[in-house]
């Protein structure tokens, strides 16, 4: 066996690289916009899909500068953290055995 005094051995220097993460362009914010479901329960701060897609470009900015600083942060708000249950019972027999689950999310959250 091969042993070695500390100040013979050869050290080596440990580098970690940092994760490579891009920034959300505004197409990504807009096509994510376009794409959540609407008709859809909103969750408790109201705020219904359609009424983002209805706000066109200057809400798409809005959320783009909110996304960007939630990613910086690394910290979702305490709001989005929570969500609703809501169970939906399954053909009109209101057991507690016939019922499937609904989570209602922030629409902004879902984006």
């Amino acid at each position: 066996m091969n042993e070695c005094d500390f100040n013979e051995c050869r050290q080596t220097e440990i580098k970690t690289a940092e994760p490579l993460v891009f920034e959300h362009s505004a197409s990504e914010i807009y096509i994510a916009i376009k794409t959540v479901k609407t008709h859809k329960s909103p969750y408790a701060d109201r705020i219904p899909a359609e009424l983002i897609k209805a706000r066109g470009r200057t809400i798409r900015f809005e959320i783009h500068n909110l996304i960007h600083s939630l990613w910086n942060e690394e910290e979702l708000p305490e709001q989005w953290k929570d969500l609703i249950v809501v169970p939906l019972y399954k053909k009109c027999v209101k057991t507690y055995t016939t019922y499937r689950s609904m989570s209602l999310l922030s629409t902004l959250y879902k984006i």
